[in-house]
């Protein structure tokens, strides 16, 4: 169990589900346990990611015109040919 963890038996929990919710809301996290062993954690909720912005990048990146010219230089660097 992380250091600052409270740990509330599953009993506790269950009658206190609500003030429980409240403070991990404030940022605590609780972990809960079964006959003194923890299984599992109370936590905030962080989304996984962020939310992707289609044409973030626009006009801040330029492909050169032969970005996909394959000489017989490459052919022989990629190949060793």
């Amino acid at each position: 169990m992380a250091t600052g963890e409270e740990s509330v038996n599953i009993y506790q929990a269950k009658t206190e589900f609500s003030r429980l919710i409240a403070r991990v809301e404030g940022g605590e996290r609780i972990v809960i346990s079964r006959s003194g062993r923890p299984v599992a954690r109370l936590v905030p909720f962080a989304p996984e990611r962020s939310t992707r912005q289609p044409g973030a990048w626009k006009g801040r990146i330029a492909i050169a015109p032969d970005f996909d010219a394959f000489t017989a230089d490459d052919a022989a660097a990629w190949f060793d040919e």
